[in-house]
């Protein structure tokens, strides 16, 4: 083993743990320190494409749902900009008939720029990379060559290099047939590679067993690296962010994370927290802790554990794992950085020089700080675990939000029919990815109601949001709520649930029917609207809280525009008053709650940073009233 930096003092180590911000945001700013995105004064940068920077941007974009700070979204934009052309046809160093997995992880950091601002070059530089999928090689059983060089070779890399962008993109353009290919890909890896004695996946599988690094029985490369086994991890707990719930598929892959998860929890070094750089060898002499590998599969198993994959009871690994990180490749410098430090820069199979797969080769790499592969998973497990922080609040509770009052539809660049206009999943300015996350982090399950609301499906939530009804110009085929919907809505509420009702103003808004249900509850949306707000002259658009608010706890002033008002009776109250105008009125009816107001509100426009002031406090708006909203379940 080759130390390639010094290590610095414990005296400077013990300086590291100083949590005046979450280590997710100390280690992204080494990051845009050392990487920076901003390359008119010559800084270094990202130079060409490669996996690296797409494991660091992966983390970027979690920072960003975390924190609605827009310099990380900069930082992904700035950083695929300066690899792309103005139209998107060329992408610095992509040679598509090189056919590797390992060029196409940056599509996925692609596909979030397209979702989010709508460029055409972010959708067609990943339709290039989509492309390549269409005719790469493959193995008798299906499985994706790691690399045309690497002929008939499957390595654990690839299933996160590659198939996780495949996973994103036929999800993203409804390319449903795709997922019985992608879910083929890691049953074939884990049925050739995995060890049933250890439960681990060998590094890689050469199907023509022609390689000098494969056992001529069964084609495995000899050892168990950690970072090729994180690899496949992180690669399961992503691929299920867009594997469908009803794929036949689903079950297995899970099954495939549980009896991996069962491994990784086995091999864990008791002393530590970590693991091993090769996993099952943690005494042979060389062996090292490794921070790739153990921030990947803290990676695996915190999300997993969010999810639902796994079960609680790998909480426990999780946290002596972040613990354990923290203890032995956390460190602060004399310029205040955060580094990880003790990532083995590379490990492969094959090639030239030849690398043969055996201990000794592995032992023989390059061990160093800030590595891209190790800080970038470090980033992604560290946003995971602050993820976990508050998730007792809403654990066991569901959010239902309504879509169809609220029943847009429009065709996607693809020609597809396709449902938007405050969608959990969409990312434009339109979507709730922003809401989303908020009621994940609290453990919110969050689902969307095409139908009807009635006694039976409101019943599997515990709030249920109507934002926006329908009017004639949006939708033709628009639906009201009718004197059915009200008694199903008022009785779920009397009964102990949760509504949120976030409308708009007149000319965009239903009120008619919607005031029917609202009088249930004492409240009814004025046909007005106020705040008008032409951009950038934001500050019209502008409420402060006052400090003794009872649901905003650390929102100081909200950027709020076009909003209709309300008139309150008992039991509604005046929750937020402006200007003697009754801006959110909340009800207690029955054993439920209601909060309402005039505007679609947190929408991503104005939750996620890119548009509004930094001193507009709207996504800390969205984490109070959720934070809110869940305590009323306790009163």
């Amino acid at each position: 083993m080759k130390w390639g930096i010094v290590l610095l003092s414990a005296l400077v180590v013990t300086n590291t743990f100083a949590q005046d911000k979450p280590l997710s945001q100390k280690i992204a700013a080494t990051i845009m320190k050392t990487w920076s995105a901003d390359t008119s004064g010559g800084a270094k940068a990202f130079r060409k494409w490669n996996y690296d920077e797409g494991v660091i941007l992966r983390g970027m974009e979690g920072v960003w749902l975390q924190t609605a700070d827009r310099q990380y979204f900069k930082y992904i934009q700035q950083s695929m900009d300066n690899l792309i052309s103005a139209d998107g046809s060329t992408i610095t160093g992509y040679k598509a008939d090189a056919y590797t997995l390992d060029n196409l992880l940056c599509g996925r950091n692609l596909l979030l720029l397209y979702n989010t601002v709508g460029t055409a070059k972010y959708y067609k530089a990943a339709t290039t990379l989509y492309d390549q999928i269409k005719t790469h090689p493959r193995t008798p059983e299906g499985g994706f060559w790691h690399k045309k060089i690497y002929e008939q070779q499957m390595w654990l890399d690839g299933l996160y290099m590659g198939d996780t962008f495949y996973a994103q993109y036929a999800a993203d353009f409804h390319q449903d047939a795709a997922f019985d290919d992608i879910a083929n890909q890691f049953i074939v890896m884990e049925q050739k590679a995995r060890d049933s004695k250890t439960g681990l996946l060998y590094h890689g599988w050469d199907s023509s067993k022609k390689q000098k690094w494969a056992d001529p029985k069964t084609g495995l490369s000899p050892n168990f690296w950690g970072r090729a086994v994180g690899w496949y991890a992180m690669a399961v707990v992503d691929v299920l962010d867009y594997l469908p719930a009803n794929h036949p598929k689903r079950p297995e892959i899970i099954a495939i994370l549980n009896r991996l998860a069962t491994a990784i929890q086995k091999y864990q070094d008791p002393k530590t927290g970590v693991w091993y750089d090769i996993l099952d060898k943690q005494t042979e002499k060389g062996n090292y802790l490794e921070s790739s590998a153990s921030s990947m599969f803290l990676y695996a198993l915190a999300k997993g554990i969010r999810n639902g994959y796994l079960p609680d009871s790998y909480l426990a690994t999780a946290n002596k794992a972040y613990a354990g990180i923290q203890k032995e490749f956390i460190e602060t410098d004399a310029q205040g950085n955060t580094n990880l430090k003790g990532t083995v820069t590379v490990s492969g199979l094959g090639g030239n020089p030849y690398r043969d797969g055996s201990y000794a080769y592995y032992m023989s790499e390059k061990v160093i700080t800030n590595d891209a592969k190790g800080i970038g998973a470090f980033l992604q497990a560290s946003v995971e675990m602050e993820r976990l922080a508050n998730r007792n609040l809403g654990k066991g509770k569901t959010v239902i939000l309504d879509s169809y009052f609220n029943d847009e539809h429009k065709k996607d660049v693809k020609g597809n029919t396709i449902s938007f206009h405050y969608k959990w999943d969409e990312e434009d300015n339109n979507g709730f990815t922003f809401f989303n996350n908020v009621f994940e982090n609290y453990g919110v399950k969050t689902t969307t109601l095409f139908d009807a609301p009635t006694a039976d499906n409101l019943k599997k939530g515990d709030i249920y949001i109507i934002v926006d009804p329908d009017i004639p110009k949006e939708n033709p085929n628009t639906k009201y709520i009718e004197e059915a919907h009200v008694k199903s809505i008022s009785d779920w509420v009397k009964a102990g649930g949760m509504l949120i009702v976030l409308n708009n103003d007149t000319g965009n808004a239903e009120f008619k029917h919607l005031n029917k249900l609202m009088a249930k509850f004492g409240i009814q949306f004025n046909e007005d609207s106020r705040n008008h707000v032409t951009t950038p002259h934001f500050e019209t658009g502008a409420i402060n809280i006052p400090s003794t608010d009872p649901i905003f706890k650390t929102a100081k002033k909200i950027y709020i525009k076009e909003i209709s008002t309300f008139k309150v009776t008992a039991p509604a109250v005046a929750s937020l008053v402006d200007n003697k105008d009754v801006i959110i009125a909340t009800a207690k009816y029955g054993k439920g709650t209601i909060f309402a107001v005039g505007d679609p509100w947190f929408y991503n426009e104005y939750t996620d940073g890119r548009k509004l002031p930094a001193d507009y406090d709207n996504y800390k708006a969205a984490q109070d009233l959720v934070k809110w909203a869940l305590q009323q379940f306790k009163k």
